[in-house]
């Protein structure tokens, strides 16, 4: 069997102690008191780890975090009125602290009124700590007593706590036909994007795509109307959007890498959490390698159901993007410049020509569901060699 690397493929039917430790790898030393210290820089990659510390730290008293590419640093949003050590600990942990007036607690409960009054076809929220407000965005498809429904919603939640916009697109789960991995289902072919290699929990290969590929068909072959060689174990959709696929081959080769074209991979070490402000990869066959910018976490999306004219399909726990993707890359891996595994491609509104917004399955969650694990555990995020193989995109 040849190699199944991963992102040969896309497309188819269209979510910490009390000691706050300090940040490895960072550029600058901490100097001065925990009042004075200066905030350090470091990588996007480092940026979740620090986050996930200080979140279980300071408790109700974190709001939400970014990371700001143009500074390097991490952002912490702090509620008002919290105790003055709640910003010295954020400090002295190499962080910028940043007053806000919502908690994350005001934030998750404007998100479930949401979802209790307006979970209608077309819509998508997530928490943007930037803004310490919730994002709800309506496609093109959301009119009339829709919209009154949503936009009174909005209202009601207040403009301190929430903001509405529209997407120019229609937000689906990308589906379209080519050369990729594919299957046979009730309606016609079907194909979507092998998105990373892993390991299953009983030691076979297997593969990582999205849930309703796996929903949509069992059986899976590497060329159009060929033999099967890997068969769905489990599949999530909606609610979540992951499927874990094995191969029929219990010896095939299933290296953890993207083939990113022009012959280059890009190693894939290890899982990695998503951060808003960070620089992510996304791969497809319809569109190939683009890039951009994590805006959201824990994003809801309601898509049209493909099986219920009146229905919706609800994801939930999504990452929320401003990376351009097309029918035909659902399915495909989103990663980082040095080889983490954040997400796999869900659906969204727009196109490479014109922008748009789209949403991807968090890998973690998916692996922890599963079992399955992924990549060599050799190299640790900050490992040389993980180091060395950035720069491929240059």
């Amino acid at each position: 069997m040849v190699k199944r690397k991963a992102a040969i493929a896309a497309g188819s039917v269209v979510a910490l102690g009390a000691a706050v430790l300090l940040l490895p790898h960072a550029d600058a030393a901490q100097s001065g008191t925990a009042d004075t210290a200066t905030p350090r820089t470091l990588r996007a990659a480092d940026a979740p780890g620090l986050a996930a510390r200080l979140a279980d730290a300071l408790g109700e008293d974190f709001a939400g975090s970014y990371y700001d590419a143009a500074t390097r640093r991490l952002v912490v949003d702090v509620v008002r009125g919290a105790d003055a050590r709640t910003a010295a600990r954020v400090r002295q942990a190499g962080a910028t602290v940043r007053e806000v007036g919502n908690s994350a607690a005001d934030l998750r409960s404007a998100a479930r009124t949401l979802r209790a009054e307006a979970s209608v076809p077309g819509t998508s929220w997530a928490v943007d700590p930037r803004s310490n407000k919730v994002v709800v965005t309506a496609d093109r498809t959301v009119t009339g007593a829709r919209w009154d429904r949503l936009a009174s919603t909005v209202r009601h939640l207040g403009p301190g706590t929430a903001t509405l916009k529209r997407s120019a697109g229609t937000f689906r789960v990308f589906a379209a036909g080519g050369d990729a991995v594919f299957a046979r289902a009730r309606d016609g072919g079907v194909r979507c994007s092998l998105g990373f290699n892993v390991t299953a929990s009983d030691g076979s290969p297997a593969f990582l795509t999205a849930g309703h590929c796996g929903v949509a068909a069992r059986r899976w072959s590497d060329a159009p109307n060929g033999q099967p060689v890997a068969t769905v174990d489990r599949a999530t959709f909606p609610g979540n959007d992951f499927s874990l696929v094995k191969y029929d081959d219990p010896a095939a080769q299933a290296p953890s890498e993207v083939a990113v074209g022009s012959g280059r991979t890009v190693p894939i070490t290890r899982a990695a959490d998503a951060t808003v402000g960070a620089r992510v990869f996304r791969m497809g066959s319809t569109t190939g390698l683009h890039d951009g910018t994590v805006t959201g976490l824990d994003a809801t999306v309601n898509f049209q159901s493909e099986t219920d004219p009146g229905g919706v399909d609800t994801v939930t726990g999504l990452i929320r993007t401003d990376v351009c993707a097309e029918p035909g890359d659902s399915g495909g891996p989103l990663f980082t410049a040095d080889g983490g595994a954040v997400g796999l491609t869900s659906g969204g509104s727009g196109d490479c020509a014109q922008g748009g917004e789209t949403f991807f399955q968090p890998v973690p969650a998916a692996l922890r569901a599963t079992g399955a694990t992924l990549g060599t555990g050799e190299w640790s995020s900050g490992d040389d060699r993980a180091e060395g193989a950035r720069g491929w995109w240059r």
